[in-house]
């Protein structure tokens, strides 16, 4: 039997970008923009989930993703800092994801307003402004 990790090196890495979610369906043209733009980078599945009134949710996309072959997810939570919902809710949702999947990796990022570089770069957006 292979070993996991030699499993994962073989089969698709996904990435589900996962965001908050709101009643306006326009509110998620930017993540979808972002999505596209990874499928243009990568071959392996880019995908969205929403933690409320949007959809997939976060455990379908997975899903899908394991449906699609994906031996390795990672989230990228797509938030701008950790309130409630990155610090009580995503590890809740991820740990029922991993329960769902035992033998899929699923990793999750840190939220990318926590990434210096997505930091300076909206500080470089800021400047261009005046």
């Amino acid at each position: 039997m292979a070993t996991d990790s030699v499993k994962w090196a073989h089969a698709a890495a996904g990435i589900v970008l996962f965001a908050h979610g709101a009643r306006d369906a326009r509110w998620a043209e930017p993540f979808e923009r972002l999505a596209n733009m990874l499928r243009s980078l990568r071959s392996d599945p880019v995908s969205l989930a929403f933690l409320e009134l949007m959809e997939p949710d976060l455990p379908t996309a997975v899903a899908q993703q394991v449906a699609n072959g994906c031996g390795a997810v990672t989230i990228v939570p797509v938030f701008f800092g950790q309130g409630g919902h990155i610090r009580q809710d995503l590890p809740v949702i991820v740990d029922r994801c991993r329960a769902a999947h035992p033998d899929v990796e699923i990793r999750c990022a840190p939220p990318v307003g926590e990434d210096d570089a997505v930091i300076e770069a909206i500080a470089r957006y800021c400047l261009r402004q005046i």
